[in-house]
């Protein structure tokens, strides 16, 4: 799994450069996102715009990545593509996470 992250104003935009979230690297996708999380901003974007496929198994890492940031910090959801955005609707979880179209979207929702 390759996570790179980089700081944006208040928030720490993490991008997948993978196409997969699944399964196979579910474990290894937490591991990162905990790496890359501690410490710094309340806001972490995640940006998803490469990810063109997510199962249960990554579906649930997204989410333990969210618990594991703690009650006062945010994950947002960035560049969803049609198959991913999809899964995140039919499982509800679009009402758990905030999601936008594109990094810009998110980034611009944070100056507000």
């Amino acid at each position: 799994m390759s996570l790179t992250s980089t700081q944006s104003g208040d928030a720490r935009v993490i991008t997948v450069s993978a196409d997969r979230i699944d399964a196979a690297m579910a474990i290894q996708f937490k591991e990162d996102m905990r790496a890359e999380t501690e410490g710094g901003p309340d806001r972490i974007i995640l940006d998803l715009s490469a990810v063109t496929f997510i199962d249960s198994s990554g579906l649930g890492a997204i989410v333990a990545s969210m618990k594991q940031l703690g009650a006062n910090r945010k994950l947002d959801l960035a560049g969803l593509t049609p198959v991913v955005d999809k899964v995140f609707r039919l499982t509800r979880m679009d009402t758990v996470f905030n999601l936008f179209a594109s990094l810009d979207d998110a980034l611009a929702d944070g100056v507000n």
